[in-house]
């Protein structure tokens, strides 16, 4: 009899959380395909207004889950990651009687914009590091919230009022360009890079090995305050 009830409560949930997990990750690649049009938008539109052809701005297709966005001396990559994951219970949304109420609709898709510099993917220094400046969650009913850096980490915060749309979309690409740009690459403290071993200096000129990033020898806590840390 418990074996019964077990199978049955199995049936349950693959009716329940799977389905909803399936469209959840259908509509995340729907809005992750408005996003890929939307950065072709914006370069088409930059590239009007920008007429040197010094200055990176190129959309690159990675394919259903990845899309670049080169623009100046940076590259935003977007990354649609293909699982389904739900607030946790410490995340303010699951306090709102939207997620109480209705606890799946706490469940959400993620979209992940990282930083990177340009040079880093062109020259394929794959010891060079970027950061996550933003990260967006959608649920089934395209509700939506994005935490980041700078001041989109404080634009887009109500999940349960705020649904997504192409203008918004459109918002978060300019916002998350402006701050990979103002983000300027750090000297690092000398000691900290002070020796470089032959094998190093040698591939430097094509593929580097010495690691670069925009805060290179620093970290950011979770403050958004820059702290040393030695490589």
């Amino acid at each position: 009899m418990k074996n019964h009830s077990e199978k049955d409560y199995l049936v349950k949930l693959l009716r329940s959380k799977s389905v909803l997990k399936q469209d959840i990750y259908k509509k995340t690649i729907e809005w992750f395909a408005v996003f890929k049009e939307e950065l072709q938008h914006c370069i088409g539109i930059l590239s009007k207004e920008i007429d040197d052809p010094r200055v990176r701005l190129r959309f690159v297709d990675r394919g259903e889950a990845e899309a670049h966005l080169y623009i100046g001396s940076d590259i935003l990559i977007f990354h649609m990651h293909t699982n389904v994951f739900k607030f946790s219970e410490f995340d303010f949304a699951t306090k709102t009687s939207y997620v109480k109420d209705k606890p799946e609709n706490g469940f959400c898709g993620v979209i992940h914009i990282y930083d990177f510099l340009a040079d880093s993917y062109e020259y394929s220094r794959l010891n060079d590091t970027g950061f996550l400046i933003g990260r967006l969650f959608i649920n089934n009913e395209s509700h939506f919230q994005l935490e980041g850096k700078g001041d989109i980490a404080m634009l887009y915060r109500d999940f349960m009022h705020q649904v997504l749309t192409r203008e918004i979309v459109r918002d978060i690409i300019y916002r998350t360009a402006v701050y990979a740009l103002e983000f300027d690459l750090l000297n690092p403290p000398y000691d900290t890079i002070n020796q470089v071993s032959i094998s190093e200096l040698q591939t430097l000129s094509s593929h580097s090995m010495l690691k670069t990033g925009k805060a290179l020898g620093f970290k950011f806590k979770s403050s958004g305050e820059i702290k040393a840390e030695k490589i």
